[in-house]
């Protein structure tokens, strides 16, 4: 039986190569981006987040088999904070009630590596208490600030947190929705390019990204990921931030995890 996915970022880079890879393998894609996609929203606004949950309930005829909310920004401003975070967590709590009709429901979202860099307390502490107000403000704090690459690595451990303390929950787990998440390293996309053009960028990016496993990847190694988690395959992971990072969670963090 075809399955049903939503792809936020379907669009671009990891979106679009996992949006790609689930329509080649039989599954009807539902796409969302801010241009070129079946639904265009942008996911910085309360309106564009509630026009995302109408349209797919009218497209998909109000059921599907899975959310895959892969959108981002990487940009030190506060956007990336509406988008990464609060347009995440939306994204996944409004489309929640159209998996309840599926006989095998899945959910993901992509955190990142960069979870594990230096991140701003207060920043985190607004995200993780869901005050959208707050967070933006503290964010453009930082962005004036000169701290440097602060909030894009607070998106992504707010995120990881919100995932491992929802998906345990009534709402996910006890609704038999497993919900995961992904935490890739340097992905080669339109996004990280600007940084990958020249050696010296490269060079730069592997001191704080270590990847001894084969080094950068190209988008196709998180799509699978992705693809798999939510397939009906995975009917056991709850609450996993998985990281496909050649070996950087690894190498920064070693023992520490237990």
């Amino acid at each position: 039986m075809t399955r049903t996915y939503v792809v936020t970022g379907a669009a671009s880079g990891i979106g679009q190569a996992t949006a790609a890879l689930l329509a080649e393998r039989g599954a009807t894609v539902i796409g969302v981006d801010l241009k070129n996609a079946d639904i265009t929203v942008d996911l910085t606004t309360e309106e564009g987040r509630s026009t995302l949950v109408t349209e797919v309930e009218r497209i998909s005829g109000g059921s599907i088999d899975g959310v895959l909310a892969i959108a981002g920004l990487a940009a030190e401003i506060p956007a990336t904070v509406g988008v990464n975070f609060f347009g995440m967590v939306a994204t996944l709590e409004g489309l929640r009630p159209l998996l309840a009709t599926s006989d095998a429901p899945r959910a993901v979202g992509v955190a990142s590596m960069a979870s594990l860099h230096p991140v701003d307390d207060e920043l985190v502490a607004a995200m993780t208490a869901g005050d959208e107000a707050a967070a933006l403000a503290r964010a453009e704090a930082v962005s004036q600030g000169g701290t440097g690459g602060s909030i894009y690595a607070s998106t992504k451990k707010a995120f990881a947190q919100w995932i491992r303390r929802s998906a345990p929950t009534p709402d996910w787990a006890g609704a038999g929705i497993p919900l995961n998440a992904i935490a890739p390293g340097v992905i080669v996309t339109p996004m990280t390019a600007p940084l990958l053009e020249t050696e010296e960028g490269r060079e730069q990016i592997r001191q704080g990204v270590p990847m001894p496993l084969n080094g950068f990847a190209e988008a196709i190694v998180p799509a699978r990921l992705l693809a798999w988690l939510v397939s009906e395959e995975n009917s056991h992971l709850c609450g996993q931030v998985v990281f496909v990072d050649g070996g950087s969670d690894a190498v920064i963090r070693g023992d520490s995890t237990w």
